[in-house]
């Protein structure tokens, strides 16, 4: 329970409000990690929240995309290279992207719900030949809230993604859709009896996308959802993040549509 002294390698400003800092232990070598997987990450005389990995870095360091959003994640959104944080993981469940081999797949992200995402994409493209047609579908609250739009373009150009993004508030520049993200999946071609899809971001933004698709066909068992709860021991002792019989830093964060749907359903579960 006592965390690592890992020290900023590098710090990289994504948007106004959310960064991309590079973690490498003071001391031995990174861990190992799956897609999907979160570290707790604990800011010296602040306190210590879950986030999950984006990705690693040629280094070997990892990567963990903060958005600004409480005490915590404002002092390690200001960290700069040099400063030490503490980290303890990797926790929790992991996308099964080997599974959706030979299948198509849809990856379904809301806002910074892309940055977990990333280490799927990533491991898509690096073996881009196991997978059928690809799809990333984006929904972000402005066109200037995009996430890694260097990558979304390398993505479709490099690795043959089929990549669409939409807004909730276009600015004047805009010429893409407006809406939510659950428009996107009519823009996309997949066959549903053989497809696989893994979705994260805020909670009625992946149930949408997971009824819709289920509608269509996709098996409910194939949807992965990444879910949050109040995280704060990570390893199943304080209870905070319990859905129903699941304790989320131990059962989730990813979880397939065909446990989560009943458990979402019920209100303030």
């Amino acid at each position: 329970m006592t965390p690592a002294p890992y020290r900023v390698r590098s710090r990289r400003p994504d948007r106004a409000d959310t960064v991309t800092l590079t973690l490498e232990p003071v001391r031995g070598r990174c861990p190992a990690f799956l897609p999907g997987q979160f570290n707790m990450i604990y800011a010296r005389g602040v306190g210590e929240i879950p986030i999950s990995l984006s990705g690693r870095a040629r280094s070997g360091a990892l990567m963990h995309t903060i958005r600004a959003v409480g005490a915590v994640s404002h002092v390690l959104c200001d960290a700069r290279p040099g400063d030490v944080v503490g980290l303890r993981g990797p926790y929790g469940t992991a996308w099964d992207v080997p599974a959706a081999a030979g299948l198509d797949v849809v990856v379904a992200a809301g806002g910074l719900g892309l940055a977990p995402l990333r280490t799927v994409l990533r491991e898509l493209a690096a073996h881009r030949s196991r997978y059928g047609r690809i799809s990333l579908i984006v929904g972000t609250r402005t066109p200037m809230t995009l996430l890694y739009p260097r990558e979304l373009a390398r993505w479709r150009k490099s690795h043959d993604v089929d990549v669409q993004v939409i807004v909730d508030h276009p600015d004047h520049a805009w010429q893409g859709p407006v809406g939510p993200v659950t428009r996107l999946i009519d823009r996309i071609v997949f066959q549903p009896r053989r497809t696989a899809a893994f979705v994260c971001g805020p909670e009625v933004m992946m149930r949408a996308v997971a009824d819709n698709l289920v509608r269509r066909g996709v098996p409910a068992a194939r949807v992965a959802l990444s879910l949050e709860r109040n995280m704060k021991c990570g390893v199943g002792r304080c209870g905070h993040c319990q859905l129903g019989p699941l304790l989320l830093c131990l059962d989730g964060p990813v979880v397939d549509y065909q446990r989560a749907a009943r458990l979402l359903a019920v209100r303030e579960l």
